[in-house]
């Protein structure tokens, strides 16, 4: 209780909270839409925010505002499973890489780099070129995730490193504490925040991915995301014609969405840091 007393005493916890909470509630309406996500001319086509379409229609004849709730539902669902899977991949390559060292770590490091240099907006969009229209929500953030990963993975490998030199692990070791049972009971508590921390950037990443191919025309475009909100707006030239209610929706909370994430991010970094969790215990 007193760490989330803490943590919103930081106003960029607090608004970035407000934010995210506020999107989820929205996610969560969709289950009550009246209207079919992916069905067309559903309502009368072109209309400006009136009751009861409160953010107006689109060109395809369906309600901004419950389709905007299924694609924010479905954007964090690739987001949250992208960043789900690449936190495994990087904890278990990053425990093992560290904890083993030789040729186990080089043979993993270099799978790493490899990942690293690759251009990873040019792999994706080829990725998604040969799947086009086929890739699911669930393949698309396990996609997003295969390529999430490596960065933190190094991460966890110099701390696992560091902590391998520590006296406890000697003495863990001397004790004769198995392998497993020194990973999950000594490190995992130091890693664990370390991941916890990456969790919300590769949200952030994994969102803005999503747009880049759905705008590009690559991901599944009858399913409502952010991305393919963007896409239909910009396809039918909302701006042009002057339906500033449709492109204007999913730019607003796409910007909502970032920012959140971000100063979570940004106040989770900091509270996790510590430098300033000192000057904390310090000042108290």
């Amino acid at each position: 209780m007193k760490i989330v007393q803490e943590l919103f005493r930081d106003y960029r916890f607090t608004l970035g909270f407000i934010f995210l909470t506020a999107l989820v509630a929205l996610a969560f309406l969709s289950f009550l839409s009246p209207y079919d996500p992916v069905k067309w001319l559903q309502v009368p086509r072109d209309m400006p925010p009136s009751w009861p379409h409160i953010l107006g229609t689109n060109s395809k004849g369906q309600d901004v505002f419950w389709e905007a709730t299924f694609a924010i539902r479905n954007s964090l669902l690739i987001a949250l499973i992208a960043a789900s899977v690449s936190r495994i991949i990087a904890a278990v390559v990053g425990l093992i890489a560290g904890y083993k060292g030789g040729s186990v770590d080089q043979a993993l490091m270099f799978l790493t780099d490899g990942i690293l240099v690759l251009p990873l907006v040019m792999m994706l969009i080829l990725v998604a070129s040969i799947m086009k229209g086929q890739i699911s929500l669930v393949g698309l953030g396990i996609l997003l995730a295969f390529f999430g990963w490596p960065w933190d993975a190094r991460t966890v490998r110099a701390q696992v490193l560091s902590l391998r030199e520590q006296v406890f692990t000697q003495t863990a070791m001397l004790s004769g504490k198995g392998v497993l049972a020194l990973v999950l009971g000594e490190y995992m508590p130091h890693i664990s925040p370390l991941l916890l921390s990456t969790v919300l950037n590769n949200m952030t990443w994994s969102i803005s991915s999503e747009i880049t191919l759905a705008i590009l025309g690559l991901s599944k475009l009858e399913t409502p995301t952010l991305g393919t909100m963007l896409y239909w707006a910009l396809r039918r030239q909302a701006l042009l014609l002057g339906y500033w209610w449709w492109i204007l929706t999913p730019v607003v909370l796409t910007l909502v969405l970032l920012v959140g994430l971000y100063f979570i991010s940004v106040s989770l970094c900091e509270y996790l840091d510590p430098r300033t969790r000192a000057q904390r215990v310090t000042m108290e």
